[in-house]
């Protein structure tokens, strides 16, 4: 089991490194192309990417410290996954205290059948040092910021971005919740079922819920048996894995049976099927995406939950959306640097850049752009990201408001996150480190 885990963990990350792939893309790509088929070594390989990953820079720098002049990019791929997940296992594990010589031979021993002995012996004479050496090492003649970046494990301009916006206090702790993992949330499908029997259903599968306040269908998991995805409950389509802030945009959005929805980027389906559970699958919903990959992920989950008022279209929103419509809601939710989901999905960080802010603010624009003349007089746009950056929140509403003298900002109730920023303080925002969900913003606009 160990062997094999390690094997799928170190290709997992090289795949990640080589193609920019999200640790979930990654991992899918490898367990296929190993045919891994054992559950316990997968869960443990899983478990060491992710942490792994999301202590990239912090394990990195110190790997470099160690290897000076030299550091990790002169090798292969393969090797710089195995050095990080070395690091991790002695290391990161045991809290960078108690040495365990044993764990650290044996690992090196896997190292070697793994990757070749060749390959190992260039790195072998390191490992001794990478074993021994204090963490300290790595905040030699740091700067604040990046000081707090190794701490909290963040790229440094990211890090000043945060400081700037929120302040220090609440920048740090923003910045903080990111290492934690999130609570579980599940939404209740009562397409298939009422709400009374798909609890019990739960029960029956050992799932142990806490209502969320102020929801409708959303319950925080305290504790599971088995995972979720696998449960009898899940396969039947009753309930549906969503963090309580999506589950929010989706419910003050509002939408009526009979109503006609556009779902922009509606993939994999989260929003389509919620809204037609709210919809009483009643009305029409044009789900656009230009994915057909995960296009065909939402057909499957349409099925799985029941949606019958759903209809797929693969199109670029960026462009005219190719279809006559007067919608009476738009949901958009557009591609965004995901800044609000580092604590789910690390390895995001790592990928962006300071100009990636920017590039997303302008498809973001340009896909907002284009629903003005998709929704009818009294009509609602409801717009929303899982970042936390302004640029691609309030500054594309405010910039949107000026363009488009017929919309106005509707206040967002109950008022369940923070207010906006830059005075939008009729949308909301939610950050893990307060509300324990994904770092979210929400605006809703009338058009006139």
């Amino acid at each position: 089991m160990l062997k094999e885990a390690w094997k799928v963990a170190i290709e997992t990350l090289s795949w990640i490194e080589m193609q920019k792939l999200s640790e979930q893309m990654a991992f899918a790509k490898t367990i296929d192309q190993m045919h891994v088929k054992d559950v316990n070594s997968i869960r443990y390989a899983y478990g060491m990417v992710i942490e792994t990953i999301r202590r990239k820079n912090q394990i990195d720098e110190f790997i470099n410290q160690i290897l000076k002049p030299e550091n990790i990019d002169r090798f292969s791929y393969g090797l710089r996954s195995f050095l990080r997940l070395y690091v991790y296992q002695t290391r990161v594990v045991r809290n960078w205290s108690k040495i365990y010589l044993k764990e650290a031979e044996k690992i090196a021993k896997l190292g070697r059948n793994i990757l070749g002995w060749k390959t190992i012996k260039q790195i072998e004479h390191f490992l001794g040092f990478l074993l021994t050496q204090e963490l300290s090492i790595i905040f030699k003649g740091t700067n604040e910021v990046e000081k707090i970046g190794f701490q909290t494990f963040h790229p440094k301009w990211f890090v000043k971005y945060c400081l700037d916006l929120f302040g220090k206090k609440q920048g740090v702790s923003f910045l903080e919740s990111n290492i934690v993992s999130l609570p579980d949330y599940i939404r209740l499908n009562t397409i298939r079922g009422s709400e009374a029997e798909i609890l019990q259903s739960l029960l029956v599968d050992g799932v142990e819920l806490k209502k969320i306040e102020f929801l409708k269908y959303a319950y925080e998991v305290k504790r599971t048996k088995r995972p979720l995805s696998k449960i009898n409950s899940f396969q039947k389509g009753l309930f549906y894995i969503q963090d309580k802030a999506s589950c929010f945009a989706a419910e003050i959005s509002n939408p009526k049976p009979g109503n006609i929805v556009l779902d922009v980027c509606s993939a994999p389906g989260t929003k389509t099927s919620y809204l037609a559970q709210l919809m009483k699958n009643q009305g029409n919903i044009y789900s656009i995406d230009y994915s057909k990959r995960r296009s065909k992920i939402w057909k499957n989950e349409m099925i799985q939950m029941g949606v019958e008022i759903a209809y797929s279209i693969i199109a670029d929103a960026r462009y005219l959306f190719p279809l006559k419509v007067s919608a009476d809601l738009i949901i958009l939710d557009p591609p965004c640097t995901s800044t609000g989901v580092f604590s789910k999905q690390p390895s995001a960080k790592w990928r962006l850049t300071p100009q990636s802010i920017n590039k997303m603010a302008d498809i973001q624009w340009q896909m907002i752009s284009n629903c003005v003349d998709k929704v009818k007089s009294g009509g609602t746009i409801v717009y929303s990201t899982c970042s936390i950056t302004i640029e691609e929140n309030e500054l594309i509403i405010e910039k949107f408001l000026k363009n488009n003298i017929d919309f106005f900002l509707v206040k967002i109730e109950p008022e369940i996150g923070l207010p906006g920023l830059r005075g939008l303080t009729k949308s909301q925002r939610f950050y893990p480190n307060i509300h324990r969900s994904n770092g979210f913003f929400i605006a809703k606009l009338r058009k006139k």
